[in-house]
C-alpha cells in the first residue's frame, strides 16, 4: 500500500510558511514600484495597493484549499496537472518556473541598486555572488533555507514597522502644521480619481502581492499543512497590505510629487525624513538599506526554493527528466536546485531581467486565474478522496471572481505582457507535445466532471488522492480511537474463504448497524470482486457506507492460516494471502472521514512487524495500542 515516489522531508512550520510568503512579496513592490506607479496614477496609488490586497484574496484562498488537499511539491503545476490534466500542468509548471527565475534575478539586481546608496559596487557580480550563497542554503536543506528566511523577514518586518510608525507620526504632524497644504492637496487628488485610472493602477501594483501563494510549491515539506498554510498566508497578506498601504500613504504625503514620480529608492528618500530623530547622519539610511537588502534577498532565496520544487515535481511525474526528482543526502532536490540557480545566473549575465520580470507578472496572473478554475473542477468532480483541510468560502462566487479578475488585470498590463504570456505558454506546450505527452497517462479531475455527464474518469487520480490521505493521517475529530477500542476481534482457524469471513463479520455488524447480515455480506463480497477492497501487506480493508448510520463501526477478523484474495491493480492483478481483515461500516454523510479512517488503517498496516503484533493482540487496549502512532493526540482515550 505504500508509495515509492521520492518525498521531501516535512520540516516547515507555521512561521516558516509566513516567512516564505512574506519574504516573497517585499522587494520591488515596495522598494522600487511606488515611485513608478505614482508617475502613472498619482495619489490613487494608495487605493490601488489596498484594492490589490483585496483582489488577491480569491487566489490566496484557492491556493490554500488546494495545498491542504494535495500537499505536494510543485504548487500551481501540481494543482493544474491533477485537476485539468498534464498539458495544463506542463503549462503551469514551466511557465511559473520561468517567472520565478526572472523575478529572482530581478530581486538580486535590486540588492545592488540599494547597495549603491552607500557603495559603488558592480550590480551583476554582487547578484552572481548572492546566487551562489542562496544555492548552497537551498542545497543543504529546507530547514536551513527557511532559517535564513526567518532572519531576513524578521529584519525586514521589524525595520519597516519602525519606518511605518515614524512615518505615521510625521504625517500626523503635517495635518496640524502650516506645512499641511501638500498633504491636503494629495488627499483631494485621491478623492477625484476615475474608476478607469484606478483599475489601471491596480493592474500595475497587483504583482506586488504575487509572491503570496509561492509557499504552495513547498506544501509537501510543511508540518500540519491544514493549519500552517492558510494561517501563514493570511498573516502574510495582512502584514503586506498594512505595510504597503501605510508605507505608500506616507510616501505620497511626505515626498514632493515631482520627486516621488522619478524616485527609484522612495523608501530611502522618505526614511531620512521621517526617521531624522535617529542619531548619526546615516543611521536612518543604513536601516533602510538593511531592510531593502533583506527584502530583495528573501525574495531571491524563496524564489530559488520555490522554483526548484516545480522542476522536482515535474520530474517525479516524468514531465521533465526523472533525474530532477532525485532527493539528495540533505533531503532536498539537488539537481532541481542546481538547474534553477544556473538559470538565474544565465538571466543575470545575458538578459534585461528588470523588464522581463515585469512581463512575467502577467503569466503569474494567468496562474491565479487557473488555480480558481482548478478548485471549481476538483469540487465539481465529486472525488470523495478530495479532502482539503481548509475549504475556501463562498463557493462558487468567490472562485468565479478569482477566475475573471486576473484576466482583466492582464489586459491592463498592455499588449507586450499579453504577447510575452502567449509566448511562454506556446513554449511550454511545445515541450509537452515534444517530450512529455508520450510519457504520462494521467488525465486530471476534469474527467471525473465529464464522467458525471456520461464520459470517462481518471482512476489514477483517485488512487493518488487516497495515498495523500494516508500520508496526511487523521484529523483531531476523527473517531478511530473509539472505533478500535470497541471493535470485536473474530478469530478463524484453518483457511476459510473470504465469503465465510465476511458472513461472520456481517452477522456481528448487523447487531450494531440495523442492516440485515445477508445484505452486508453481499456488499463486502461485491467490493472484493470489483477492486473496491484495498489489499496489501497481508491486510484487507472491506468497507461500505450506509445511509442514515450514526457513527462508524468496525469488526476485525484474524486468520492465522490466511484468506486468499484477488488484488486488483492497474495493468493487471494478483492473488495475496491476507491475515488481518478490518470490516469498516460508516455513514454516507461524511465520505471523507470514512476514507481517512481507511487510510489510517492502511498506513498502520505498512509498518514493519504489524502482523506479528496483531496476531498477539487482545480486543480493546492491545488493538488500540497498535494504532497509537497514527492517532491524533486529542483522541487517544482510556480503554473501556
Amino acid at each position: 500500500m505504500a508509495s515509492d515516489a521520492p518525498r521531501l522531508r516535512k520540516q516547515l512550520k507555521l512561521f516558516d510558511v509566513y516567512s516564505v510568503s512574506t519574504g516573497a512579496m517585499f522587494s520591488s513592490g515596495f522598494f522600487l514600484l511606488p515611485g513608478l506607479a505614482f508617475a502613472e496614477v498619482g495619489p490613487s496609488v494608495i487605493l490601488a495597493y489596498l484594492l490589490a490586497g483585496f483582489m488577491i484574496v480569491p487566489a490566496m484562498l484557492c491556493a490554500a484549499e488546494l495545498s491542504t488537499a494535495m500537499p505536494r511539491a510543485g504548487g500551481a503545476y501540481y494543482f493544474l496537472d491533477r485537476s485539468l490534466g498534464p498539458m495544463f500542468g506542463t503549462l503551469g509548471g514551466l511557465g511559473t518556473w520561468l517567472s520565478l527565475v526572472l523575478k529572482t534575478s530581478f530581486a538580486l539586481v535590486g540588492v545592488g541598486a540599494y547597495l549603491a546608496l552607500f557603495w559603488d559596487l558592480p550590480m551583476t557580480p554582487v547578484a552572481v555572488g548572492l546566487t551562489g550563497v542562496f544555492f548552497l542554503f537551498n542545497l543543504i536543506g529546507a530547514k536551513e533555507t527557511t532559517g535564513l528566511q526567518r532572519v531576513l523577514v524578521g529584519a525586514l518586518v521589524g525595520i519597516l514597522a519602525v519606518f511605518t510608525v515614524a512615518g505615521v507620526v510625521h504625517v500626523a504632524g503635517l495635518w496640524v502644521s502650516p506645512a499641511g497644504g501638500p498633504a491636503l492637496a494629495a488627499m483631494d487628488a485621491l478623492a477625484g480619481v476615475s474608476a478607469e485610472g484606478l483599475l489601471g493602477a491596480v493592474g500595475l501594483v497587483f504583482v506586488s502581492y504575487a509572491g503570496l501563494t509561492k509557499v504552495a510549491s513547498v506544501a509537501e515539506e510543511v508540518e500540519n499543512p491544514d493549519r500552517a498554510i492558510p494561517r501563514g498566508m493570511v498573516l502574510s497578506l495582512l502584514t503586506a497590505t498594512v505595510l504597503y498601504v501605510l508605507g505608500v500613504f506616507i510616501m505620497v504625503l511626505v515626498l514632493d510629487p515631482e520627486t516621488f514620480a522619478g524616485d527609484l529608492t522612495p523608501v530611502a528618500s522618505v526614511g531620512v525624513v521621517v526617521m531624522d530623530w535617529l542619531p548619526g547622519a546615516y543611521t536612518a539610511l543604513g536601516l533602510i538599506l538593511v531592510a531593502a537588502v533583506a527584502a530583495f534577498a528573501s525574495t531571491a532565496n524563496a524564489g530559488i526554493m520555490s522554483a526548484s520544487r516545480y522542476l522536482f515535481a515535474m520530474g517525479r511525474d516524468e514531465l521533465m527528466p526523472r533525474r530532477m526528482a532525485r532527493v539528495g543526502r540533505f533531503g532536498t532536490p539537488g539537481l532541481a536546485v542546481a538547474v534553477t540557480s544556473a538559470a538565474v545566473l544565465l538571466c543575470l549575465l545575458t538578459l534585461d531581467v528588470a523588464s522581463l520580470a515585469k512581463l512575467a507578472s502577467a503569466f503569474v496572473l494567468l496562474m491565479f486565474s487557473l488555480m480558481s478554475l482548478a478548485v471549481i473542477v476538483m469540487r465539481e468532480s465529486r472525488i470523495e478522496s478530495y479532502d482539503p483541510g481548509y475549504r475556501s468560502p463562498f463557493y462558487p462566487w468567490l472562485h468565479i471572481v478569482g477566475l475573471i479578475v486576473p484576466l482583466v488585470l492582464i489586459g491592463e498590463l498592455g499588449h507586450l505582457a499579453i504577447v510575452f504570456t502567449a509566448g511562454v505558454a506556446a513554449a511550454a506546450l511545445g515541450w509537452y507535445f515534444w517530450y512529455a505527452r508520450r510519457r504520462v497517462a494521467r488525465a486530471g479531475a476534469v474527467l471525473h466532471w465529464f464522467e458525471r455527464m456520461g464520459r470517462d474518469r481518471d482512476l489514477h487520480l483517485d488512487a493518488e488522492l487516497r495515498e495523500i490521505l494516508k500520508e496526511r493521517g487523521l484529523r483531531g475529530h476523527d473517531p478511530l480511537a473509539e472505533v478500535l477500542t470497541r471493535a470485536p476481534i473474530l478469530d478463524f482457524d484453518g483457511q476459510p474463504s473470504f465469503e465465510q469471513v465476511a458472513a461472520r463479520a456481517a452477522a456481528e455488524l448487523a447487531q450494531r448497524v440495523s442492516v440485515p447480515a445477508a445484505e452486508l455480506a453481499k456488499s463486502f463480497c461485491a467490493g472484493s470482486h470489483t477492486g473496491a477492497t484495498p489489499v496489501g501487506r497481508g491486510v484487507a480493508l472491506p468497507h461500505l457506507r450506509v445511509p442514515g448510520l450514526a457513527g462508524t463501526t468496525l469488526v476485525v477478523a484474524r486468520v492465522p492460516g490466511g484468506v486468499h484474495m484477488n488484488v486488483h491493480a492497474v495493468g493487471g492483478g494478483h492473488e495475496e494471502q491476507v491475515h488481518a481483515l478490518f470490516f469498516l461500516v460508516g455513514s454516507t454523510a461524511d465520505p471523507a472521514q470514512h476514507l481517512r479512517l481507511l487510510a489510517a488503517i492502511a498506513s498502520m498496516a505498512d509498518d514493519p512487524g504489524f502482523l506479528d503484533g496483531f496476531a498477539a493482540a487482545r480486543q480493546g487496549p492491545d488493538l488500540r495500542a497498535l494504532f497509537v502512532p497514527h492517532l491524533p493526540a486529542a483522541k487517544t482515550i482510556s480503554p473501556v
